[in-house]
């Protein structure tokens, strides 16, 4: 028979219930915005400095996984409910005090415009298409219509992708009683992440050179600002309070340290912003494997803040 002596009458093991709600959906929710909502932002900005022709892959191409992409995510969120039937209520409700309520009304401005984008491009997609006969001559003016207004689209896209993507973050850092994510550099970190993604995805997908050289400068920039931020996030708990410093903890010396270390700093971001110098040095470096290593990096970083965030509470 084993005894065990408490001395305290909080934190005691396998008697004080943990509290684990949120799964791989979320996290997998989490990663598909902000990668949804980097490409938009640098297409966006790609038609609204009128360098359509110059960046093809990244208001062509790539725009395609957006809408795909956030399509699954909400699929992911809406198989995580407990109460699937009343998720419609977000979206009769406006709560600005609510994180949840600003994802969900920029989720649905951004999901649509998505879908809109890519039918702007439909003619370029098939352009051997008959355009020449019964509802298709009707459908032929609509893109055209599109094309023609693509950039009022653009200028919706750039604040609501911002939104977006900092909302992925400040969606965990609204919970005050977890002491890993009641962080404000989540927000900011998250937006810079999904934004790196993007521009991976944009590198993957794009045929010119020109274009792959001038977004992995983008994301050199973007893996330097994440590595600043994470910085700056694990130095401010470590000079927190106690309860910020155990949660620290989990991330440097405790069950996530290797996942973290391996997978988000080390072959998510500083693996990558290495190949990615030697390219623009001149070094011949095949593009798909930076780029796949941060779009790694970025999923990582959502489960594992995910899954260590709920393991830290608030004890005194």
């Amino acid at each position: 028979m084993k005894e065990e002596i408490f001395i305290s009458g909080r934190n005691l093991p396998h008697i004080d219930p943990h509290l684990e709600l949120w799964h791989w959906p979320i996290s997998l929710y989490l990663f598909l915005g902000g990668l949804a909502a980097g490409i938009l932002f640098f297409a966006a900005l790609v038609v609204l400095f009128r360098k359509e022709d110059k960046y093809i892959g990244a208001v062509k191409y790539a725009t395609i996984i957006a809408p795909i992409a956030i399509g699954v995510g909400l699929l992911a969120l809406l198989y995580d409910l407990s109460h699937v039937w009343y998720a419609w209520r977000l979206y009769v409700t406006i709560r600005l005090e609510s994180p949840m309520s600003w994802g969900a009304w920029t989720l649905m401005v951004i999901m649509p415009i998505s879908i809109l984008w890519t039918l702007s491009y439909f003619k370029e997609y098939f352009p051997k298409w008959n355009w020449d006969f019964g509802l298709i001559s009707y459908f032929d003016w609509v893109i055209d219509f599109l094309i023609y207004h693509r950039r009022i689209l653009a200028w919706i896209l750039v604040p609501a992708t911002i939104l977006l993507g900092i909302y992925t973050g400040i969606l965990l850092s609204a919970f005050n009683a977890r002491p890993l994510w009641n962080n404000p550099i989540l927000g900011p970190l998250f937006l810079t992440s999904g934004l790196s993604t993007g521009a991976a995805a944009i590198i993957l997908l794009s045929k010119s050179h020109a274009e792959r050289r001038m977004f992995s400068m983008i994301d050199l920039v973007l893996i330097g600002t994440e590595l600043f931020l994470i910085t700056h996030m694990l130095m401010g708990m470590l000079a927190g309070s106690q309860v910020q410093h155990e949660a620290s903890l989990l991330l440097l010396g405790g069950e996530f340290t290797v996942s973290f270390w391996v997978f988000v700093i080390i072959l998510g971001l500083a693996f990558p912003a290495i190949l990615e110098i030697f390219e623009l040095v001149g070094f011949k470096v095949p593009a798909i494997i930076p780029a796949l290593l941060v779009l790694l990096g970025g999923v990582m970083l959502r489960f594992i803040m995910v899954e260590a965030g709920q393991l830290t509470r608030y004890l005194y």
